[in-house]
């Protein structure tokens, strides 16, 4: 049994998206929606974090969010096969 007032070793506090001592709450929900990495299958990628990063492409009018930077370049190879994967 943890010590931590919330009875978890986590202390997950689903109020906030940072912890009580300043570091970013993983397992908090996302308020900017999710997508799926076409590149990594599979892989779930935060929009929000995503657009601050430059973790996207757009092909043919929509968007695609990437988990990765290395996912960028393997798009932009043939971003036909990856659209129509997603």
């Amino acid at each position: 049994m943890s010590d931590s007032p919330a009875g978890s070793c986590c202390s997950v506090n689903s109020d906030s998206a940072v912890s009580a001592d300043g570091r970013k709450d993983l397992l908090a929900s996302p308020t900017g929606g999710m997508a799926e990495c076409p590149v990594m299958v599979g892989s779930p990628v935060v929009i929000e974090v995503a657009e601050a990063a430059g973790l996207f492409r757009d092909y043919e009018g929509t968007r695609y969010y990437f988990c990765c930077a290395g996912c960028g370049p393997a798009f932009d190879a043939d971003p036909a096969k990856y659209a129509a994967a997603a």
